[in-house]
């Protein structure tokens, strides 16, 4: 979390980093994590799809992986990953760099 990276973040801020960078940085970050929940969630999900289908295929229930849906899914977890970044990418760039070297 960005509290958690208070010194990290006025370290790269104090090197030069400008307060966009450190928004651009944090907004990356949190897409690259709903990313690979997306991901991780589809993959888990197709697996047991698929199990599920393989143990209740004498009843005639049939495996369909609905592509347009995981698209969807994904264009979702991009877009929650960008809103879940506003507020603490605003914080972070908002950081009193000496502040933040000196937060323990």
């Amino acid at each position: 979390t960005v509290y958690e990276r208070t010194r990290e973040i006025g370290m790269l801020r104090a090197v030069g980093m400008t307060r966009r960078q450190v928004r651009m940085m944090i907004r990356y970050e949190s897409i690259v994590t709903a990313l690979m929940g997306a991901a991780l969630g589809m993959v888990v999900g197709i697996f047991l799809a698929l199990l599920i289908t393989h143990a209740l295929s004498s009843q005639g229930i049939v495996f369909a992986v609905p592509y347009l849906q995981l698209v969807y899914f994904v264009v979702a977890a991009i877009v929650v990953g960008v809103l879940a970044a506003i507020f603490p990418a605003r914080r972070a760039a908002r950081l009193n760099v000496l502040e933040a070297l000196q937060y323990e």
